[in-house]
């Protein structure tokens, strides 16, 4: 090993976790417990990408070494040459495989895996506050559709002359919430209203909200405690709809643990003509909803300890503007603008997301001191 690799440090001493882990997975009394076993088996994930990469660094260490050897000790003019190839395209290839092991290395939030519950609300603007958070959720929806993540509406409350005045959904599938959580926060939307007569330009906004979706075992809930109703579902769904009572409410007494009160929870789910399917989705967001109140204090905490620019957490902050006269998006935590405005309402958002996620680990990179 050369002399002062921390780098190759560092990736010595993960491979007997590895190991350990690798035979971990296989124990049936680990795979009987389920959350256990989720867990190992991401970590078993994260480390073999770590032991590939350490497995394509220590090729590269060796052939700079023996590309060295040959020029120094070899006479044969042919056998230089390929020495000096060999030797340049490692010695560039060297640095960019040490990049990809610091990313790699840098501590994952354990919500990133996670489901997520969405809300889009909107906010100043009026129609034209709740036309662009239709626009914000069609955004969503297509890049799930690409994704290849599962989307669902929990809540709904059209605006008056379309979009959304609120929408609740749930988006689930690999690594969402340490995909989506740079959404959280103030979208801002300059243009011409087709509300507005007179070609006036406005400024509207709306608000997204992006919380991991809770494991249950994260959270103590006397089911025994928890109330149901049922109730005849309205709106579109023809004859069915006022036969089958498949809407259901739940009320469920909370106690806060910071303050000893207890306050009553009440949830409503409409979403499918299948009362248990709605039992189980109020149940979830349950779940989610005490989750989100008695973790915020945790979620606090990480804020304060990383205080990052880029998944701020802080629902009141300006994020991203969306102007139409000009064609652009621009997000004003990273100064990033993309001039394809209408591709990014169309789902096309990995380029900022990406470039968001690069922004954030050069933090955790500099915090780390890697």
């Amino acid at each position: 090993m050369p002399e002062n690799n921390s780098i190759l440090e560092k990736l010595d001493g993960l491979e007997s976790r590895f190991e350990e882990v690798s035979t971990l997975i296989t124990d049936p009394d680990v795979i009987a417990d389920q959350s256990r076993y989720v867990k190992l088996t991401k970590e078993w994930k994260d480390l073999g990408d770590l032991m590939n990469a350490r497995k394509d660094y220590l090729a590269c260490l060796n052939s700079i070494k023996e590309a060295k050897d040959i020029l120094t000790n070899e006479n044969e003019a042919d056998m230089k040459e390929m020495a000096r190839e060999e030797l340049q395209e490692n010695e560039t290839l060297q640095p960019q495989i040490e990049e990809k092991i610091k990313m790699l290395l840098v501590p994952k939030d354990p919500e990133d895996a996670k489901n997520v519950q969405m809300e889009i609300r909107a906010g100043a603007g009026g129609d034209e506050a709740a036309l662009f958070a239709g626009d914000l959720f069609n955004m969503y929806k297509r890049y799930s559709d690409i994704k290849g993540w599962n989307l669902s509406i929990t809540d709904i409350s059209e605006g008056a002359v379309g979009g959304y005045k609120e929408i609740d959904f749930v988006i689930s599938g690999a690594d969402v919430y340490g995909t989506m959580k740079y959404e959280s926060g103030v979208h801002r939307v300059q243009r011409v209203p087709s509300t507005e007569s007179q070609g006036r330009m406005q400024t509207s906004a709306a608000t997204v909200a992006v919380l991991p979706e809770a494991d249950k075992f994260e959270v103590n809930i006397n089911e025994g405690n928890v109330k149901w109703d049922t109730f005849r579902s309205s709106g579109a769904g023809g004859q069915n709809v006022n036969k089958v009572e498949s809407g259901v409410r739940l009320r469920y007494p909370w106690k806060n643990p910071n303050t000893g009160e207890v306050e009553e929870i009440l949830i409503e789910c409409t979403e499918t003509r299948d009362q248990p399917k709605n039992k189980e989705r109020a149940l979830s967001r349950l779940y989610t909803f005490i989750h989100d109140r008695e973790h915020q204090k945790y979620v606090d905490d990480i804020a304060s300890r990383r205080k990052s620019l880029v998944s701020t957490g802080d629902r009141s902050a300006k994020i991203r503007t969306y102007n139409f006269p000009q064609g652009r998006v621009t997000d004003h935590r990273i100064g990033f603008t993309t001039h394809d405005l209408q591709g990014f309402l169309g789902g096309n958002i990995q380029e900022m997301i990406d470039a968001l996620t690069v922004a954030e680990n050069a933090e955790k990179l500099k915090a780390e001191s890697l």
